[in-house]
């Protein structure tokens, strides 16, 4: 069952009303960047991230475009320098305010005339952060490295970024670059060092050999493992590299090679296969699904690396409970790393959520994205968009168990046990035999239910079947005990 105790997001979600509006718009917006019409899809993108300033493809859309429409050159218009200056005001008087969604939208206004401009994208960054965007924040702060790969204090904020959702290798390179610039930097040659200690030479445990006081025993052996998995990628990519340049228009082909950069953990190339695809392929669909999916790689393994961070601290303050030498400096650390999980956990969540979104959209036959979508809908608290999505899915008799099942979720989260009940015993009764955990998990819902609902007998007949298969399950047995009670009582 999917775990329903999330924060709720920063930035208002759009109703049903405004995300129809703002896919009507950017589906107008795509057909007029394929006719070149950039000025009017520039137009419809921003409505787009008005109604929906969370979305991550929107932006990221409107951003190309904007680039797109200037040739990339660098600069914007000729004229940006007179025309930006009011719309630059007001992005400082809303900053100031903190009225950061107003400073989204008149940020928009410069970069329409410049999106190179490093002011108004650090002034967005800081806003998107605020907002709890942090995705987005580090891809404001990416995009305006196109034109200042070096600018310190571009490089800083960047790298303050990547320190905080956990991704400490990007942070590193940045750091360095700032300590490069600025060598007499006190912060930039403080992070460099610590980061860098505790994620490289700690880790890897070559202590020695990086202070070149021994060769790694083992530091062949990589090596050659690298030039190995080196030669397998050139192997596996080339056939498609030459069926690529025989057929550019065919989007599988695309798919198929990111998919291999993918697997050799090369998700730069991969990006940049896929987004080289676009255009020979009239931006295909497929592709720009694939894009999205492959922007949620980073956030997986930052989740993955903040949960190994958290079992090891957690494993080395339960050995030193009974001595009492966790630090405050510890516990600390594991606060910071928790609220680091739940904030990974909130974005990937929300971007899936955009992604199966647009599945539903595209694919409405596919009634497995309607399950997918209404899961995540759930772990964001959007129950009554949740529920809409699922109850679309029963139309499936393969899925209609499972659709009935998370419904009956919903329902009970609002407080509407007769439809929850409902849900739970249609679901109960086409549970596959083969899903025992589904099955424990409906008989534990439905007695739970019965049981806070007044129904003690039939809580009581529903736990002893459940304790019949799973006695431990979710302290079943203890319930019973007290159900039982209950009853005589009554």
């Amino acid at each position: 069952m999917p775990e329903l105790t999330v924060n709720s997001p920063a930035v208002p979600s759009p109703t049903a009303e405004q995300r129809r509006i703002a896919q009507d718009s950017f589906a107008r917006a795509r057909d007029a960047i394929h006719g070149g019409h950039l000025d009017y899809a520039i137009a419809l993108l921003l409505t787009c991230c008005r109604l929906d300033p969370a979305n991550f493809f929107y932006r990221q859309t409107l951003r190309k475009t904007q680039k797109d429409k200037f040739g990339n050159n660098l600069r914007g218009s000729r004229f940006a320098f007179l025309s930006t200056p009011r719309w630059k005001t007001r992005v400082k008087s809303a900053k100031r305010g903190r009225e950061y969604l107003k400073v989204l939208e008149c940020a928009e206004n410069v970069l329409c005339r410049n999106p190179w401009d490093m002011g108004t994208q650090l002034d967005m960054a800081e806003a998107f952060d605020a907002l709890g965007l942090n995705d987005l924040a580090v891809f404001t702060l990416d995009q305006a490295r196109q034109k200042y790969p070096r600018d310190a204090t571009l490089n800083r904020a960047l790298a303050r970024l990547f320190e905080k959702r956990g991704d400490f290798q990007k942070a590193i390179v940045l750091w360095q670059l700032v300590k490069e610039t600025h060598p007499t930097d006190v912060e930039a040659a403080h992070k460099a060092k610590d980061l860098a200690a505790s994620e490289t030479i700690h880790k890897g445990q070559y202590e020695a050999a990086a202070a070149g006081t021994k060769e790694s025993p083992i530091l062949g052996r990589i090596e050659a493992r690298a030039a190995e998995k080196q030669d397998k990628l050139i192997r596996d990519a080339d056939p498609l590299l030459k069926r690529i340049e025989a057929d550019p228009t065919e989007p599988s082909l695309y798919i198929q090679l990111a998919g291999i950069y993918r697997k050799h953990t090369q998700h730069d190339r991969a990006r940049a296969v896929l987004q080289q695809g676009l255009g020979p392929t009239g931006n295909a669909f497929q592709l720009q699904l694939e894009l999205m999916d492959i922007d949620l790689a980073p956030i997986r393994k930052n989740l993955e690396h903040t949960e190994a961070r958290l079992r090891k601290l957690k494993d080395k303050s339960q050995q030193t409970e009974d001595e009492d030498a966790a630090t405050d400096d510890e516990e600390l650390s594991e606060r910071d790393l928790i609220q680091l999980r739940s904030k990974l956990l909130k974005e990937l969540n929300t971007r899936e959520i955009d992604i199966f979104r647009v599945k539903a959209d595209r694919f409405p036959n596919e009634v497995n994205h309607y399950i997918e979508l209404g899961t995540r809908l759930l772990k964001a608290d959007l129950v009554d968009e949740a529920i809409a999505e699922l109850q679309k899915a029963r139309r499936d008799e393969r899925l209609k168990w499972k659709a009935a099942m998370y419904l009956g979720v919903c329902f009970k989260k609002r407080n509407n046990w007769r439809l929850a009940q409902r849900n739970f015993e249609e679901a109960l009764t086409a549970v596959p035999s083969s899903d025992e955990s589904a099955r424990k998990e409906l008989l534990y819902q439905l007695a739970n239910g019965c049981a806070e609902n007044g129904d003690l007998t039939r809580a009581i007949d529903l736990g002893h079947e459940l304790a019949n298969l799973d006695f431990g399950f979710k302290n079943i047995g203890k319930l019973l005990d007290e159900w039982n009670d209950r009853l005589q009582s009554a």
